[in-house]
């Protein structure tokens, strides 16, 4: 009896059946430009291994045009098509099947041969977009067909055509960026020509016996957008034109909502697909942040959707379907929606990847192989970075103790974990919990290691962290200031206003703690809407509630401040930096750079304002907390080092300095991948 009766059931799709409700959805890792097409079939053979019901790739430009950014992968050459069927032969040869995304960016194209329905630019991107004439329509149509008989011809079981995102298909179904007055622009029976067009036009190249997903935008979140009536009548009018499947899309890459980062709750969409259902024949999936087996089930029993899109989910663990199938989902590396490994490396240019699992997407590279000769191996510290080298150690088969002077395992994902909006730490804690347990790692926790305690082991690693560097702040010992530690432990009682030195990620986690009170939003979505300013697509076009961002009043006055004159929060994540500062700022923080801190008083703090030292300014305040970066400990390091011993040093203690769980739980698997 399995325990997710409706996420494994099989879905008939006519000439095929699925074996499970379960899709990957795209996800860009930019695994196609590097152009080995060995990795890039391995990648997805891993997964159909696991056991996923139905893959979708990365986006596939149809043109040059249409590419996300220059040079873009697509089937543009006989060679193409060649090298993609590595991937599709690959993966029916692991039992998956794999559908291919045309994505044509449209005004999001990253480049000045960029086109659209209308010459309006994006915000998101520096090049104006040409407005396309009807030879122009055509073409694009023409080519989005192309692609999919070439996906076809290179083995794959299907497309998906991308039509929400604010991308090029989405970029004529609304007003906001459609201002045509032909028979593309207009009314709506205009403006949704072109994807049923695209979609009818598609069904007669590739015939019936294969997959076509349509991705349709269920709400968009910026204005102007669809409204749900619009949504409904598209639907079924692609349901005609001969779609398989219809895939959810949430919001347009533009839009000031965050729809996939960690403060946004588990399934916070599924309600505006569960509104599509029964308007339908054809399956329709939900998509956004579902990322694991009990909120995928909980969303199919509910009726929200016939299958659900998992897509970072299977970065962080290949074997998400197999190991829920088994009845080990406890084992299933969690997806924390983080975006820094993932998003953040796509828009930065990088190959994308996973903090919990450096392994994605390295597949051909970074290799977990059973040890020829076993070692006894000691880690000291059970932070990311040694608990990451002890689980990996074990699983080639090495005996492994793992030490901590604290009494329980997560280093400082446990005060990460306290933040509102970051409780997916939680589960990552676990799962490392589970993990330590299931691979019979020796656990020995509440107990300060010297370096004589070591000598018994053939291999020492020492990942023990960092401590709060000093600031050096005339009057920082006074009873009024905290370090950022003793505020996440609670272990000490916090004033009205605060000021906060240091405005780096730690900094922006401690004013986010200190503004809240009560639930979470991230754990409360009629909350989190509001907070958000979202609304109904049925009652509003685009769903943006009328009357806005309707935060709750912060429950303290917080000043943010930081020695460099660059804006504060500058420095964080590419694809998440932006949800942080805008969610300060409805909580009313204060944020200045550029300061020079003079000294702390009863009164609060002192400052003064560049390299001149001017303007010196109170910043009033009840609580001063220090933040203001970190050091490495590498005390014990330094004392094997000078007795002689032999160790590694990672994660901080290696280097603090920008101090993140994703390097630390890199390098402590690609050391132990080593030994």
């Amino acid at each position: 009896m399995t325990h997710y009766p409706n996420l494994l059931a099989p879905l008939d799709l006519g000439h095929v059946t699925l074996p499970n409700r379960v899709l990957m959805g795209s996800m860009h890792t930019g695994l196609e430009e590097t152009k080995d097409w060995n990795r890039v079939a391995e990648f997805y053979a891993a997964r159909a291994r696991g056991g996923v019901g139905l893959m979708v790739t990365g986006g596939m430009a149809p043109n040059r045009e249409g590419g996300v950014f220059p040079g873009a992968a697509g089937l543009f050459t006989a060679e193409d098509i060649a090298n993609h069927r590595v991937v599709t032969d690959r993966v029916h040869e692991a039992g998956g099947r794999i559908a291919m995304q045309i994505l044509h960016a449209g005004r999001y194209a990253y480049g000045p041969e960029c086109v659209s329905a209308s010459g309006i630019k994006s915000p998101i991107s520096p090049f104006p977009p040409k407005e396309l004439d009807e030879a122009g329509i055509e073409k694009q149509i023409a080519d989005i067909v192309t692609s999919a008989s070439r996906a076809r011809e290179a083995g794959y079981d299907g497309v998906e055509i991308m039509g929400s995102e604010g991308y090029f298909i989405n970029q004529f179904l609304v007003r906001h960026t459609n201002k045509r007055e032909d028979r593309w622009g207009g009314s709506y029976e205009n403006r949704m020509r072109l994807p049923i067009e695209i979609v009818r036009r598609t069904r007669e190249a590739v015939g019936e016996d294969f997959i076509i997903i349509y991705r349709l935008s269920m709400i968009d979140l910026v204005p102007d957008g669809s409204t749900f009536e619009e949504v409904i009548l598209l639907a079924q009018e692609i349901e005609k034109a001969g779609a398989s499947i219809i895939n959810t899309g949430i919001g347009w890459h533009e839009a000031r909502i965050p729809t996939i980062a960690t403060s946004v709750p588990r399934a916070a969409f599924t309600w505006v697909t569960k509104k599509l259902m029964g308007e339908v024949g054809i399956p329709v999936i939900t998509s956004n942040r579902i990322n694991t087996p009990e909120v995928a089930e909980d969303v199919l029993s509910s009726g929200a959707a016939d299958m659900v899109s998992m897509a970072r989910p299977f970065l962080a663990d290949a074997d998400f379907v197999a190991k829920a199938a088994a009845g080990k989902a406890e084992t299933i590396a969690p997806c924390i929606a983080c975006n820094q490994a993932c998003l953040d490396h796509t828009f930065s240019g990088k190959i994308s990847t996973c903090l919990v699992n450096p392994r994605a997407c390295f597949e051909t590279e970074l290799m977990i192989t059973p040890t020829e000769r076993q070692k006894s191996i000691g880690v000291v510290g059970a932070g990311p970075a040694g608990l990451s080298a002890a689980m990996t150690a074990a699983e080639r088969g090495h005996k492994v103790t793992l030490f901590d002077r604290a009494e329980e395992i997560g280093g400082q994902l446990n005060m990460a974990r306290v933040i509102p909006g970051k409780e997916e730490f939680h589960g990552l804690v676990d799962w490392f919990r589970t993990m330590v347990a299931d691979l019979g790692i020796t656990l020995e926790l509440g107990r300060e290691i010297a370096a004589g305690d070591l000598d018994a082991f053939d291999e020492v690693i020492i990942a023990t962290g960092v401590v709060p560097r000093d600031p050096g702040i005339p009057g920082q010992d006074g009873p009024n200031v905290l370090s950022y530690i003793d505020v996440l432990r609670g272990k000490a009682p916090v004033g009205d206003r605060v000021a906060i030195i240091g405005a780096g990620g730690i900094g922006f986690d401690v004013a986010e703690y200190l503004v809240h009170e009560g639930d979470s939003p991230t754990e409360d979505l009629d909350l989190w809407r509001e907070e958000w300013g979202i609304g109904d697509p049925s009652e509003t076009p685009g769903g943006l509630a009328p009357a806005g961002p309707q935060p709750e009043p912060p429950a303290r006055r917080i000043t943010l401040l930081q020695r460099k004159s660059e804006a504060p929060g500058k420095r964080l994540g590419k694809t998440t930096g932006w949800i942080h500062r805008a969610a300060l700022r409805m909580k009313d923080v204060k944020m200045m750079g550029g300061v020079n801190y003079e000294r702390i008083d009863a009164e609060g703090i002192h400052v003064s304002h560049g390299e001149a030292r001017e303007n010196p300014t109170l910043i009033e305040a009840d609580t001063i907390v220090l933040c203001a970066g970190q050091l490495s400990d590498r005390s014990l390091a330094d004392a094997l080092e000078t007795a002689g011993v032999n160790c590694h040093v990672i994660g901080g203690a290696d280097v603090a300095a920008e101090l993140d769980a994703k390097r630390a739980i890199n390098q402590g698997t690609r050391l132990a991948a080593t030994l």
